[in-house]
């Protein structure tokens, strides 16, 4: 792959009490450099609206949102894209499984801060090769026939990605952000909108009604220039149940809560749940015991049930970022392996398979 974009030189050399200025690409630049074929505009627009059916009723199949915590490794992540190709090509019957390709990474105080930051893992922040690196990867695997979601962490890093994703997460710490909230107002995929991490669910319905609006809002143009933005509003919002500081929320007592509430403030009830965080109490190997949790709650009627999210790799874990890293293990939260992740997903297929089978009172 090449990542020849770099940072500008220096534009500003400042003091040593101020900050200093690199100048990046902007992202019709790198949209330029790294285009997306005809066929592959065709085929995100596609996966968009089946996202969307799925959200609306329309289609019945289960979105499922898998893959690593965060990339930070191509090699590794294009393995895992394509062992989940193959799967989601044999499920597809009864699942849409989306590729989880997180280059940002939200850091409550600091740390490695995603591919996109600091590709090189050694603290260079060679952003623009991050920048470029990360829109390779995501071309690679729209390449395999995936559907690519991401977190949008940073609004200005979203018009380098915003092309190639199908779908978006706005995470606990964002969610009642103005900025996100307007962002996500002309975001022209669907975005799913993380509980708070106190476990509440009202931070994510307020930010879910701003995102439904239109918004005029400060921005930078695909050019890099400051900007009035002007946001059509997006219908296609939905609510991600993360648990949060009292433990998990995925349970049936706290889906019915949910489920009232949003009904109550006339959102649509379309619930997602991440079966990591605080649902799995931080312990990987608890995702299974979730996913299935919620998948009953599904099979016994629960409609507004519409996904899951699992974080996965090629094997279970985590590991410290170091000089001598494990191949395949995430350098930020454990994870599924991808084993596991593979006959979790094929059990779930036969369960709802089966459940399809049975024919329903009239």
């Amino acid at each position: 792959m090449n990542s020849s974009v770099s940072a500008l030189p220096l534009s500003t050399l400042s003091p040593a009490n101020e900050a200093l200025t690199l100048r990046l690409p902007s992202s019709l630049q790198l949209k330029q450099q790294l285009p997306l074929t005809n066929a592959l505009s065709q085929q995100v627009a596609a996966h968009r609206q089946a996202v969307r059916a799925i959200l609306n009723g329309e289609d019945s199949r289960l979105l499922v949102i898998v893959g690593p915590c965060s990339i930070h490794d191509p090699e590794s992540a294009l393995e895992y894209a394509g062992n989940l190709a193959q799967l989601a090509a044999e499920v597809s019957d009864e699942m849409l499984l989306v590729m989880r390709a997180y280059v940002e990474k939200p850091r409550t105080t600091v740390g490695w801060k995603g591919l996109a930051y600091d590709p090189h893992l050694d603290g260079s922040d060679d952003m623009a090769g991050g920048l470029t690196l990360s829109r390779e990867l995501m071309r690679e695997m729209l390449l395999m026939g995936l559907p690519v979601a991401t977190e949008l962490l940073q609004p200005m890093a979203a018009g380098y990605f915003d092309d190639l994703l199908s779908w978006v997460a706005i995470g606990a710490r964002t969610t009642e952000s103005q900025i996100h909230r307007e962002m996500a107002s002309g975001l022209g995929m669907p975005v799913g909108f993380k509980n708070g991490t106190d476990g509440g669910v009202g931070v994510a319905s307020d930010a879910m009604r701003s995102a439904a609006h239109p918004h005029r809002h400060f921005g930078v143009d695909s050019q890099g220039h400051p900007a009035i933005i002007q946001t059509p509003g997006n219908a296609d919002t939905h609510l991600v149940l993360r648990g949060g500081h009292g433990g998990p929320n995925y349970d049936r007592a706290s889906v019915a809560k949910v489920h009232g509430d949003l009904t109550r403030l006339k959102i649509p009830a379309r619930i997602m749940v991440d079966c990591s965080h605080a649902n799995s109490g931080k312990d990987p190997l608890r995702q299974p015991a979730v996913f299935n949790d919620v998948l009953e709650q599904r099979l016994q009627g629960d409609r507004s049930l519409i996904g899951m999210m699992i974080e996965s790799h090629l094997f279970e874990g985590c590991q410290p970022l170091s000089s001598t890293l494990k191949y395949g293990v995430s350098i930020t939260d454990g994870c599924l392996g991808w084993a596991g992740t593979q006959a979790l997903l094929r059990q779930a297929a036969e369960r709802l398979r089966v459940q399809r089978s049975i024919p329903q009172p009239v």
